[in-house]
């Protein structure tokens, strides 16, 4: 990271609300001169560990092997590939979804700083490893699978995902069975890579977005929330409403497209949220409400109406975030935003992610965030996003990087099946749906190392329990990291 001495009294501001002690931990451990380069490697090198199926010739992380072979053999369709979404061997829609989103984002965002890194060529890896599955899944306009796998029965084993014996349930959404929310966050995660693969791949783009338009097509002619017609996703990824995937959509698609019909929807529909109390798998409005507002900074939209409100309530996030407005999200005492006791670290990122790439929006615009309290320019938008991820990095009060493989102080005992058996490169003895339990308990790091991983974090007083029984804190998951890596290259 090339650092002058405005970059370096930016970055001081962005701790001056920290506590003395830990200010102290801090620079004692050497915040200023953390690894971004090898982070930003780490965080792709983790989506590799995630995949289901066949595994490429290219496979960089070598413990892993083939999975999930036969996905959708039962219902007729090839539903192999794909991402399982944490810890356990599911591959739920939804969270992946809005992951190859937030990793597509990150390309459109930031693809000359990840070429600059040699990453460009692995982000795209790894998003097409979820829109491939995604095209697979979607094979009529009003027909999309919502994923591969029982959670229930998933939950009561614990097994490498190349041993599965748990059911490879599939399940569906249709025009009897909607799933508004699903559809639209698939469409805008096909969407948004349409725009990463312009250049690289343009057929590909096109396809993708062909994909994308019937699938918001289908969320809007076709209304309903997937958990509603998927019981049994409820326990795990339920939905609370489908209005904010619909306009997360409709704004990918007007920026992949250009169609003024998109622009309409925005326009005219009603609810756009309001002031977000967080960005995350289940709620959408801020990132939507961000792309609004690009498009006013630049003059393309009109800054009244609905429109001109998505940017008031996006800008008043962000304010709430960097703690300068009328509603300030949570702080901890070490620095980090806190927003739930369940793997927090998803949240922090993803507003982390859309500080920085609003902060680039009003720098190309020559201009400036106003908040309550005062005017934020967006170098100090940037310190602040690079505050959060120094934190997840080590430096925080108990110098611990809540990204595995990273420093030396990482968790060791992640709530992971695959990581915490041993390889099936190095015993292929199958191990059954209980004998994994025997692995789960022993008091021992994890066999394998999730490189890249983010657990779900510490507490909001700062403590952190590596234990694998603890899936609060110490679970990993796929849309934890996505957001990262816009940020990493961002700021490496």
């Amino acid at each position: 990271m090339a650092c002058n001495l405005s970059t370096i009294v930016l970055i001081l501001k962005s701790y001056c609300l920290l506590p003395l002690v830990a200010l102290m931990s801090i620079l004692v451990n050497g915040v200023l001169s953390l690894d971004y380069k090898q982070a930003l490697t780490n965080s792709l090198l983790y989506y590799e560990a995630q995949r289901s199926g066949q595994l490429p010739a290219q496979q960089r992380v070598t413990w892993r092997g083939d999975s999930g072979l036969k996905d959708g053999q039962d219902a007729g369709v090839d539903l192999v590939g794909g991402y399982y979404d944490a810890g356990d061997n599911v591959k739920f829609g939804l969270p992946m979804a809005f992951t190859v989103t937030l990793l597509a984002w990150s390309v459109v965002e930031f693809g000359s700083q990840l070429e600059a890194q040699n990453e460009l060529q692995n982000a795209l890896a790894a998003i097409k490893w979820g829109t491939d599955y995604f095209i697979k899944a979607h094979p009529q306009p009003n027909l999309l699978y919502a994923g591969v796998g029982d959670g229930d029965s998933d939950h009561q084993c614990w097994q490498r995902p190349e041993d599965m014996t748990t059911p490879r349930t599939v399940y569906k959404i249709d025009e009897s069975s909607p799933g508004s929310d699903l559809a639209g966050e698939t469409s805008a995660a096909l969407a948004a890579a349409s725009i990463a693969f312009q250049h690289a791949d343009p057929n590909y783009s096109s396809l993708l977005v062909t994909h994308a338009k019937q699938l918001f097509d289908f969320a809007k002619s076709h209304p309903g929330k997937y958990s509603d017609s998927i019981p049994s996703v409820g326990q795990f990824y339920s939905s609370t409403g489908f209005q904010d995937e619909l306009l997360w959509a409709a704004a990918w698609l007007q920026r992949a497209t250009g169609d003024k019909i998109y622009q309409d929807f925005l326009e005219s529909f009603q609810g756009n949220g309001g002031t977000r109390s967080m960005f995350s798998w289940d709620d959408k409005f801020v990132g939507a409400q961000i792309l609004v507002a690009k498009q006013i900074l630049e003059g393309k939209f009109p800054s009244s109406g609905n429109l001109g409100a998505n940017k008031d309530e996006a800008e008043q996030f962000l304010c709430n975030c960097i703690q300068k407005g009328s509603s300030n999200i949570y702080k901890t005492s070490g620095g980090l935003l806190w927003f739930n006791e369940w793997n927090n670290l998803q949240y922090t990122i993803s507003a982390s992610l859309a500080i920085t790439v609003y902060a680039d929006y009003l720098s190309t615009m020559g201009k400036s965030l106003t908040c309550s309290s005062s005017l934020v320019n967006p170098p100090e938008l940037i310190a602040f996003a690079r505050s959060q991820v120094d934190y997840i990095l080590g430096a925080n009060p108990k110098s611990a990087s809540y990204m595995v493989g990273y420093g030396s102080n990482f968790p060791q005992k992640v709530h992971h099946r695959g990581a915490s058996i041993v390889s099936i490169k190095k015993d292929p003895a199958p191990v059954g749906c209980k004998d994994g339990f025997d692995w789960f308990h022993k008091d021992q790091p994890n066999p394998n190392v999730l490189v890249g991983a983010i657990v779900g974090g510490p507490d909001k007083n700062d403590n952190y329990n590596d234990d694998r029984s603890d899936f609060q804190q110490a679970e990993a998951a796929t849309a934890n990291s996505a957001g990262l890596v816009g940020v990493l290259a961002r700021i490496s």
